[in-house]
């Protein structure tokens, strides 16, 4: 088992807050990931399948998925390595684990376990699992690279990691353009460099030089495009404000009027994605990767 926590863990006061304001911020997020979660899995869709597609999950194999979140993906790979084979859905949040537990019912799977785990400190043995898929959850950890050597150490030899993790934010005007409201308004802080965040790990090369650090072999890390549609503004900024908690608490604290305010000077911010119908496409960019044990 992994006893051991990152040095970060033990000595750095910043990366322990943080640890504990994800947690919290995760818990609480969950609900409205909940609401909006066939939304969410139509969107993550051609993510998730590159990522199954890149591991190639076997008959027989035992899968973990990190940060799983509702598990779509790991559900995905649990249809693949049935019979016998297993999927172990992960997350740090159990109210995560709650949505992701009904919706493998929801499914029929009985192949797959639901752990509360952390990803910088995986509590399994060595050489345990045959592939690790985390989609959107190492750019968001105190400790990227121990979170990655821990998942190498689960690994059982030629096994396989499929991730993905969010490009740069000029690539995600869904993030760029409330966040720049935001900003203007004095109701969120400039994002400090080198801290954990949703872009933190949005350059290939980055991505790329963590993983080898990490001692993967046969990496490789690309773009991968997707859209954002909604059928009006008003279902984007509904969605925003059920899966965005950063903007959901900085919005929702202030003024009704001035509530109204952001909501107009935002629907106008993102005329360009607006066609005549009213209907919304907003292009999103991810990085997917995969590297052998």
């Amino acid at each position: 088992m992994s006893t051991v926590q990152p040095e970060e863990g033990r000595g750095n006061q910043a990366a322990r807050e943080h640890r504990a304001a994800s947690l919290t911020h995760w818990e609480e997020a969950a609900s409205g990931w909940i609401a909006r979660q066939a939304a969410l899995r139509e969107l993550s869709a051609p993510v998730s399948h590159w990522m199954i597609d890149a591991v190639d999950p076997q008959p027989g194999q035992r899968v973990l998925e990190l940060a799983a979140g509702l598990g779509e993906t790991g559900f995905l790979a649990a249809e693949l390595v049935a019979p016998v084979g297993g999927v172990i859905t992960s997350d740090q949040a159990d109210a995560m684990l709650d949505g992701a537990r009904k919706r493998a019912g929801e499914l029929n799977l009985t192949n797959v376990e639901f752990q509360v785990l952390n990803a910088e400190w995986i509590d399994l043995p060595v050489a345990s699992v045959d592939v690790v898929l985390c989609r959107w959850g190492y750019m968001l950890l105190a400790d990227p690279l121990a979170a990655l050597r821990e998942t190498r150490r689960v690994l059982r030899p030629e096994g396989y990691v499929g991730l993905a993790v969010w490009d740069a934010i000029e690539h995600n005007p869904w993030a760029l353009l409330p966040g720049a409201e935001l900003l203007e308004r004095g109701l969120l802080d400039p994002p400090v460099p080198d801290t954990p965040g949703p872009f933190a790990l949005g350059d290939r090369k980055k991505m790329r030089a963590l993983l080898e650090d990490a001692g993967f072999d046969e990496v490789w890390v690309e773009p991968l495009d997707l859209t954002q549609r909604s059928s009006s503004f008003d279902e984007f900024w509904e969605t925003t404000l059920d899966i965005a908690r950063a903007f959901h608490d900085a919005v929702l604290a202030r003024p009704e009027s001035e509530i109204a305010e952001i909501r107009d000077s935002l629907a106008a911010r993102f005329a360009p994605y607006t066609a005549e119908d009213g209907s919304l496409e907003i292009p999103m960019r991810t990085l997917v990767g995969v590297g052998t044990a």
